[in-house]
């Protein structure tokens, strides 16, 4: 080789950090040679603070944060606990934090303006997990209630006769704990009532996660519904008991999201995909059984969950202590990775739609399959997967069969199937 070759050739490798994949392959350097970081897939914005809930289903964010993943794809994360669901929605609107730990139902509320906060569009490119919530129910109804809501009806019924209704809580008017638990009462006939509060035969509160132990110690509800680890925390302090866990309401339903405003991902694409490609090796790494003793001490600390980790595991594992003379193992236990978890599929906005426009939050029917296209960015996720060779499962259009027998079509029409159910609220 010549000199001037020589030395045309030191400065081209010299200078490969800087090159595309494409520009490697055609130097003929080796297939698949490609630097830890280029300059052409760089995040745009490295610095991401994102927020979290004390909740066990934070834990992708956590352990990406914790084990440098973020930092191997180019982001310096930090990760901030909010106190409420509704803080978190105004920091990530603000841009106090870029992304979140997020309710799926709460970037479509955002997005439609919905629940009184501002109209702020959000994307969820990301599934966080499936299943691990429950509904829990003080003691006082020990041996009475169990999965099946029916039973509770009666009790329902004379409280209201009696003109003290019974409480219950969620942890945001739109989200995840409020369906499931809305759901599981109008399954047994009783009315949850509409987005306001009317037309109901109990009194539905809105409580943040970890104040939920506390609320029902002090005698201000009679159940509630919350992710873990507050259910298994109430059966320790044994205050309470889990009713119903909510992969039994319909398994491997959609939870939590990581969400950014529509506004940032437009602005920072390469941010949003370095953010998705940490959290598939953390998801996966989460799904290893025998990681999970390490992840219940991780998200056990102080700036996370603050619970101890012997009440975060066991339910991790599948391990299912009722608190009422029920144990079993559950194999629906809460999943990050496993069975195409995290793709956002387009079916779970559209259903989560039937449900705001049947319990009053929309006025008319909304856009379905617009609004749940403007949220759930598929497209997002698979190109981020796509970049690191990740083979997901693809969108599903399967129907969804919930624990009353209601059959969810994704195909089929929306509007019927949220008039089709008994109990409703609908508005306009």
């Amino acid at each position: 080789m010549e000199p001037t070759q020589l030395l045309s050739r030191r400065k081209f490798l010299s200078g490969t950090t800087k090159t595309t994949a494409l520009g490697l392959l055609a130097s003929g350097l080796p297939t698949g040679w490609v630097g830890a970081q280029t300059a052409s897939d760089a995040p745009e914005s490295p610095n991401v603070n994102f927020g979290i809930i004390a909740l066990t289903d934070c834990s992708s964010i956590v352990i990406a944060h914790e084990k440098g993943l973020f930092k191997k794809y180019g982001i310096n994360s930090t990760v901030t606990k909010g106190a409420s669901w509704a803080a978190i929605r105004d920091s990530l609107s603000n841009g106090d934090i870029q992304a979140t730990h997020m309710l799926i139902g709460m970037p479509i509320a955002s997005t439609m303006g919905l629940g009184g906060a501002p109209k702020k569009p959000m994307i969820a490119p990301w599934m966080i997990n499936r299943n691990g919530q429950s509904i829990s129910l003080s003691n006082s109804l020990k041996g009475k209630v169990a999965a099946d809501p029916k039973a509770l009806k009666p009790i329902v019924d004379a409280a209201k006769a009696a003109g003290s209704p019974m409480q219950f809580a969620m942890t945001f008017p739109p989200g995840t704990h409020a369906m499931w638990i809305r759901y599981w009462l109008a399954a047994g006939g009783i009315n949850p009532g509409d987005a306001s509060g009317g037309s109901a035969d109990i009194s539905l509160i809105t409580i943040p996660p970890p104040q939920m132990v506390a609320n029902m110690q002090a005698g201000k509800m009679d159940g509630f519904c919350v992710g873990e680890p507050w259910n298994a925390k109430t059966i320790k302090d044994e205050i309470g008991f889990t009713a119903i866990n909510t992969q039994d309401i319909w398994k491997d339903h959609p939870e939590k999201v990581c969400a950014f405003t529509e506004e940032f991902a437009a602005k920072n694409p390469k941010t949003v995909k370095a953010v998705l490609k940490a959290l598939h090796e953390a998801s996966v790494w989460l799904d290893v059984m025998d990681n999970r003793v390490e992840q219940a001490n991780i998200v056990s600390a102080a700036t996370y969950i603050n619970c101890p980790p012997e009440a975060i595991l066991p339910r991790l594992q599948g391990k299912y202590d009722m608190g009422d003379g029920r144990k079993f193992r559950d194999p629906n236990y809460m999943i990050f990775s496993d069975r195409n978890c995290n793709y956002p599929q387009l079916k779970y906005g559209k259903w989560w739609l039937t449900q705001l426009r049947r319990w009053g939050f929309t006025d008319g029917a909304p856009d379905y399959e617009g609004v749940a296209k403007q949220v759930m960015r598929s497209d997002i996720y698979e190109e981020a997967m796509k970049e690191i060779g990740y083979t997901h499962g693809g969108a599903s259009m399967e129907k969804e069969t919930l624990f009353d027998g209601s059959v969810f079509d994704p195909a089929g029409d929306m509007e019927a199937y949220a008039n089709s159910f008994a109990i409703k609220t609908l508005k306009g």
